[in-house]
């Protein structure tokens, strides 16, 4: 198999294996030019090329798409994990100690965290983060200078950890279903659609002078926001951008919009919004057959976190029958109390199984759940590629050994569900961002200097968030 020419080579890698849609490729050798852009893919050396060749031992995997991401909660993995005696705890209690984090933290304290989980998020094989950021004002819910401040320190940490980033700032109005916000809310929240729409011409500026970076736009959720705004915003700041809310995500929240809307929330979603594939609704955990059908239909997308939501006791989304209505899903990290993207996708199918009582998820899980992240993931971020490798595009990929002892002995055919349903972040050989190692042997190139700022930042906001 070859594809593509030669021609400006600046360097060429040979890996053991490189997965594209069609199987693998064995050996596979990819040549990039000096922007780290692809020029060739063959299982063959280019005979013209007088390029270094340099060998990886490792499958090479496109690199994971993190759909969803709020970054400065990786500040609070594993502190919600000790419950009160006597307290129900669920998602509205976790929430009130997510607010006391929230309200701890100023811009520079955010790209430190950030930073952290990107490097973090790098080293699981993630190469691009969709960051939904809803932290916008200070303490006190009064805006900063330069409004876009904090999201801006979100795009300064990318830079820093070196991960490709596209940023989502969400709209937030409300402290609940037609309520005013909470004090501990309020650095949430705007004060009107025209306040956010500002914002978002902001990011999109600072987005723009960086080569790593893009933009999305968003509402939280339809308990933070009238549905005349969310209707404005749809109207005011598509241009091509992905759309991002939060939908369904507690039966009270379900409950509630029924109350207040008349409608349940993917209903409302369904009867009021433009539903089409720039469409990426996070959770959705609970919904009707109908809801799940049209959502489909629409082409819209679905964001699933299985750590967060099991975290959270959300509930399980009912993939199979979504999957059998050919709707499309990603994957995110979202609190980030699970970061691993084989884990992610594998409890995708194991909670299926679980609530089936099935092992026939899909008919063939790993090539499945690799597919359908890839391509719903891309176009979370805003990009819309088909193919995992191509002619023209980064070389972006996460690479796991193939010297470990199950997959060595693997026959072509089971390597990608080993991977998928055995191995973890431990297996990873590193992982190549436009051609250059921005982690090998589990250790990225800046960890050290990122790893020691966190650290401090932890000391400081630790006191502040009790």
């Amino acid at each position: 198999m070859k594809t593509g020419g030669s021609s400006d080579v600046a360097k060429i890698f040979r890996f053991a294996a490189l997965l594209q849609r069609t199987g693998w490729i064995s050996p596979a050798y990819v040549s990039i030019d000096s922007d780290g852009r692809i020029t060739d893919i063959s299982n063959e050396p280019a005979r013209d090329s007088h390029s270094s060749i340099e060998e990886v031992a490792g499958f090479a995997l496109p690199g994971f798409i993190n759909a969803h991401s709020h970054a400065f909660q990786y500040a609070m993995a594993g502190r919600a994990e000790q419950h009160p005696e006597g307290i129900d705890d669920d998602f509205w209690t976790w929430r009130e100690l997510m607010y006391k984090y929230a309200l701890a933290l100023d811009p520079d304290d955010v790209q430190r965290i950030a930073a952290m989980a990107y490097t973090a998020m790098l080293k699981c094989g993630f190469t691009h983060v969709v960051e939904f950021q809803y932290l916008h004002h200070d303490k006190s819910g009064k805006p900063y200078k330069h409004l876009s401040e904090m999201s801006t320190s979100l795009l300064a940490a990318a830079a820093v950890a070196g991960i490709r980033i596209t940023l989502v700032p969400v709209y937030y109005n409300k402290g609940g279903f037609g309520k005013k916000p909470r004090p501990n809310q309020a650095r949430f929240c705007f004060k009107d659609v025209d306040q956010y729409l500002r914002l978002l011409e902001e990011c999109e500026r600072a987005a723009s002078s960086m080569s790593t970076a893009r933009t999305g736009y968003g509402v939280h959720s339809l308990r933070a926001a009238e549905g005349e705004d969310i209707i404005r915003i749809v109207e005011n700041g598509s241009a091509g951008r992905p759309f991002h809310m939060h939908v369904a995500e507690q039966v009270r929240e379900v409950e509630e919009a029924v109350s207040y809307l008349k409608r349940r929330p993917v209903e409302w979603v369904l009867e009021n919004l433009p539903v089409n594939e720039e469409f990426h609704l996070v959770h959705c955990t609970h919904v009707t057959d109908d809801e799940l059908l049209h959502l489909a239909q629409r082409r819209a997308n679905v964001v699933l976190c299985p750590s967060t939501e099991a975290n959270l006791g959300d509930g399980i989304f009912r993939l199979w029958e979504y999957a059998s209505d050919n709707g499309q899903w990603s994957i995110g990290t979202d609190s980030h109390i699970g970061i691993d993207p084989l884990e992610e996708m594998r409890w995708l199918d194991y909670g299926q199984r679980l609530t089936r009582r099935s092992r026939s998820t899909f008919d063939d899980g790993a090539t499945t759940l690799i597919e359908q992240t890839f391509l719903a993931g891309k176009r979370a971020a805003g990009l819309h590629d088909e193919e995992y490798f191509s002619i023209g595009g980064f070389l972006d990929a996460v690479v796991y050994r193939d010297d470990l002892p199950l997959s060595a002995t693997e026959k072509a055919d089971y390597v990608l569900p080993t991977l998928v349903y055995h191995q973890n972040s431990s297996a990873a050989r590193g992982t190549l961002i436009g051609g250059q190692w921005v982690v090998q042997e589990h250790r990225h190139g800046r960890e050290d200097e990122i790893a020691d700022l966190f650290k401090k930042t932890m000391s400081r906001i630790e006191t502040r968030a009790k």
